[in-house]
């Protein structure tokens, strides 16, 4: 199936009342790995590759390996470049064919963050490419810190929301309401009031991120209140780690220890993935 629209992919969201799950990959092997759990639920999502992730990847390759793998497939998938942080990449993503890109210019001042997302929006807009953006600070960092934790000074404003949709023209917000990326020190709470203030104002579909950590019913009271798409790679990578640390405990002499070792990584990624993909409620939905 061709890829479609980060859009198209949340305007069903909308409609039905779930949300997309945005996975990071890696390599081939977090590819496959998602698309066994995809099969299993019949559930659409969305494979994200972020930019500080490019330094470990051939991006030209592993976008090739995405289009493959989509063209086997009759699941709905979207392509999208997670934590933008720069025009080049923006750009370079474009170039290969990525179907949507987040710009994040969370680090900026509101008026910039504004300005540059707006640059972005006209860009990807005239090319059928949809933009996430994100307003406020989401706690942690994507540089591969193991633990997070949010910053309430940092949460987004709902009344700016508003406005920030308005002047960019974004077709989702990410929003801070408690959610941190890495793994939560201590129980995470997220801040259900200013959500649903938030999707009051803006109007459009919003985006968690920081998604490994926080419990099952929160997740599907945040869908309740207007989150379509939820970002989720820690979970996956301890996942992996662990599968590792397993195959390594019992490991014998024979030749294919690490291809079984790399069968083994995928197998543990799609478990956890396709749990999921109940809970944020896109299994089905294919």
């Amino acid at each position: 199936m061709a890829l479609i629209s980060l859009a198209q992919g949340l305007a069903h969201a909308q409609q039905n009342g779930y949300a997309l799950g945005a996975f990071n990959v890696l390599d081939t092997h977090f590819l496959r790995a998602l698309y066994q759990a995809a099969e299993r639920q019949r559930s659409p999502f969305i494979i994200s590759i972020a930019e500080v992730h490019f330094k470990y990847v051939s991006l030209e390759h592993l976008v090739a390996a995405v289009r493959t793998e989509a063209a086997l497939h009759a699941i709905p998938v979207v392509l999208h470049l997670d934590h933008g942080l720069h025009f080049e990449a923006v750009m370079q993503a474009i170039r290969l064919g990525f179907t949507s890109v987040m710009f994040d210019g969370s680090t900026l001042s509101y008026e910039e963050n504004v300005r540059q997302t707006r640059e972005v929006v006209k860009m990807c807009h005239a090319l059928g490419v949809s933009v996430e953006a994100e307003l406020g600070a989401v706690g942690g960092d994507e540089g591969g810190a193991l633990f997070g934790e949010a910053d309430s000074d940092k949460f987004t404003d709902p009344a700016q929301a508003a406005d920030f949709v308005h002047s960019t023209g974004i077709d989702c917000l990410a929003v801070a309401i408690g959610n941190a990326h890495g793994k939560y020190k201590g129980e995470p709470k997220l801040d259900f009031d200013r959500l649903a203030a938030i999707r009051a104002t803006a109007g459009i579909p919003l985006v968690l991120h920081g998604g490994s950590g926080i419990s099952d019913g929160d997740f599907r009271r945040a869908v309740s209140l207007g989150i379509n798409k939820i970002n989720f790679y820690t979970g996956m990578s301890q996942a992996a780690l662990g599968a590792i640390e397993a195959q390594i405990a019992q490991r014998d002499a024979r030749y294919d220890a690490f291809a079984e070792l790399l069968m083994a990584v995928e197998r543990d990624i799609a478990n956890v993935v396709a749990q999921q993909m109940q809970v944020f409620g896109s299994a089905g939905r294919a």
